[in-house]
């Protein structure tokens, strides 16, 4: 029983090892998004760390401030949904569908 126990142990180092080698390389990988027809554009990594926002100057209307405010939030929010799918999909190849949820332990 103490063998097994210490395989276990093992095989949880090692994967241990392998999800800080994935999530070193998803903070290196980038997803972008765009709201408005591309007007707003938001880049995000797989750590979800928003990088940068571009807002095209046509789309800056001091009139409508709230359609502006709209659009950030759309292409960040998809820029974040883009970025824990593409972390969620790297990790599961490490899982191999074992059922485990771990793009939770990047929060």
């Amino acid at each position: 029983m103490g063998q097994n126990i210490g395989n276990i142990m093992k095989q949880a180092q090692q994967m241990q090892a392998k999800i800080a080698e994935i999530q070193k390389e998803m903070g290196g990988r980038t997803c972008e998004a765009s709201a408005g027809g591309g007007m707003v554009t938001a880049i995000v990594n797989g750590n979800q760390d928003l990088l940068s926002i571009s807002i095209d100057p046509a789309v800056v209307d001091p009139e409508d401030v709230e359609m502006l405010q709209d659009l950030i939030v759309a292409a960040v929010n998809e820029g974040y949904r883009r970025s824990k799918k593409m972390v969620s999909e790297e990790m599961g190849k490490l899982t191999g569908g074992l059922g485990m949820d771990i793009p939770d332990i990047f929060k």
